[in-house]
């Protein structure tokens, strides 16, 4: 029998995690005092949903979730947009080493996690999304690279403390796999 592409829970994890990422990065932003750059906590969202759901669904909650911001405020930023997709797509291609859905997020587990965020915090937001704004919309490199540096900053502040709440609440919801043991 052959493995079906995209399981149902990973689907409505897209819907659902976009609809939440959209919510938070649209209505609970805070201004930065960088033009252009808020203090998101839609980014612990995705990371979360990456975390847990894998690559694709970390993929898919950045891009649709931030396409839909865009839209409602006039126009798609793409090079912001593919930041946050690839953002969610880093985050989900590590998510079988954080255990968060096994019950078994740990300290050494968390030092991981954050460890991959900052890391794809810095890539995305000091490499792509600048790269992408003076090569899409030529905008000045100066003005891009200090948003990106205040936008990897801010969300790695944001996924360190808030993400790793959230990761260890959700992971206390679920049973570890050892701790079942089948009755005689």
């Amino acid at each position: 029998m052959a493995k079906k592409p995209v399981s149902v829970r990973t689907v409505v994890a897209v819907g659902v995690g976009a609809a939440l990422f959209f919510v938070l990065m649209r209505f609970v932003a805070l201004p930065s005092g960088v033009p252009n750059t808020n203090l998101n906590l839609g980014i612990a969202a995705l990371s979360i949903f990456a975390a847990i759901f894998g690559p694709l669904a970390g993929l898919l909650i950045g891009f649709i979730g931030h396409t839909l911001v865009d839209l409602t405020w006039g126009a798609p930023w793409w090079s912001w947009i593919i930041a946050d997709a690839v953002y969610g797509l880093l985050i989900g291609l590590f998510w079988k080493l954080y255990r968060i859905d096994e019950g078994e997020f740990g300290i050494k587990n968390c030092l991981i996690f954050n460890l991959v965020q900052i890391l794809a915090n810095a890539l995305v937001w000091t490499g792509i999304a600048p790269v992408l704004d003076i090569l899409i919309y030529q905008e000045p490199a100066d003005k891009v690279f200090l948003q990106g540096i205040a936008a990897a900053a801010m969300n790695a502040g944001v996924v360190l403390i808030l993400g790793s709440i959230l990761a260890f609440g959700y992971s206390k919801t679920k049973t570890k796999a050892e701790s079942l043991k089948k009755e005689d």
